[in-house]
């Protein structure tokens, strides 16, 4: 595993990634973090600067998904299903856990969703800030709910940015 650092709006960022592709991208206080034991620092991992560059465009406003590859192996086929079908969430919108499970043809595995969200290693990249509870309340958020908090706004005003109508 390499990892490196990156200043975000949200503070310092770690990213970690393997030969395969981006493995995770983690908050300072992230709750389900594993550490970085037996990686190896490499800040000059071409993948980084992609990533970084990426998510510089993201908090720029200029960027609503990217394009780098990712590495999922770390979860098990459920929460790699999971992880993909939040891909598919559009910037701007949010949709509920109960949402995500009829998604995937599953509609009773409402608490393994949200168990299976809570365990996304790819935080801003994969966007599990985007699933709320049914009744519109934020749910818990690995990254914090402050941050969650952020980027749900922080996207919602992109998006009326970006939708407003032209005019002549």
């Amino acid at each position: 595993m390499y990892f490196t650092t990156i200043n975000s709006p949200l503070g310092v960022l770690t990213l970690t990634a393997s030969q395969g592709g981006l493995t995770g991208v983690y908050f300072e206080e992230h709750r389900h973090f594993k550490g970085l034991e037996g990686g190896q620092r490499a800040p000059d991992f071409r993948l980084f600067d992609r990533v970084a560059t990426q998510l510089g465009q993201f908090f720029d406003g200029t960027r609503q998904t990217f394009d780098v590859p990712l590495d999922l192996s770390a979860g098990t086929a459920f929460q790699q299903q999971v992880w993909r079908a939040l891909q598919t969430i559009p910037y701007g919108e949010t949709c509920s856990y109960g949402e995500l499970a009829r998604h995937l043809n599953n509609p009773q595995a409402v608490r393994a969703v949200g168990a299976a969200n809570g365990r996304n290693p790819l935080s801003i990249i994969i966007p599990c800030h985007r699933v709320i509870a049914a009744n519109g309340a934020l749910t818990g958020y690995a990254g914090g709910l402050k941050n969650k908090q952020y980027l749900l706004k922080f996207e919602a005003e992109q998006h009326h940015f970006f939708c407003l109508p032209l005019r002549h």
